[in-house]
Formats: C-alpha cells, structure tokens, sequence
C-alpha cells in the first residue's frame, strides 16, 4: 500500500455512466409494490425488475384514456378522503 496517493487527476461522478435514453433518479416504492415486481421476474425465470416497471409504467402511459389532470384530481380527492 502507497504512503500517498495522487487524486489531482480524479474525476467526480459515475464510474459506470447510465446507459443513453436512460436518468438515474431516486423513488421511493412501497415494498408491496417493489415486492411484486421482484417475484414477478423471479417467476418469469430471472430478468431485471426495473425494466419491468418501466414496461408497466410505459403500458400505462399508451393505455391511458383519462387526462393527467383528471388523474392527479381523483388521488387528490382520494387522499384527502382518507385524512377525514
């Protein structure tokens, strides 16, 4: 092991830069729902459960009729539902 170590050279962020078309973000699931996802890719014989949120979220977004507006209205009103 070397006493010092040069750093001057080093270069901050990702070691292993994301992949073009894709952003690196932090979410925060219910373990339910991670779970799920986890068990389905296990049961589909291994794959990677990210990609299969995205494939969900993507089917989503195709399949969806309702307006976003109308959407964030209906969980809104859901919400404070629950609160009363």
């Amino acid at each position: 092991m070397t006493q010092e170590y040069d750093f001057s050279k080093g270069k901050r962020g990702a070691i292993d830069p994301a992949t073009s078309g894709k952003t690196r973000i932090t979410i925060r699931l219910d373990d339910d729902i991670l779970e799920w996802f986890r068990n389905q890719v296990h049961a589909l014989g291994g794959g990677n459960y990210q990609t299969l949120i995205n494939k969900a979220l993507r089917e989503y977004m195709h399949n969806s009729k309702e307006p976003l507006e109308e959407i964030l209205r209906r969980v809104v009103r859901e919400e404070l539902h629950k609160l009363n």
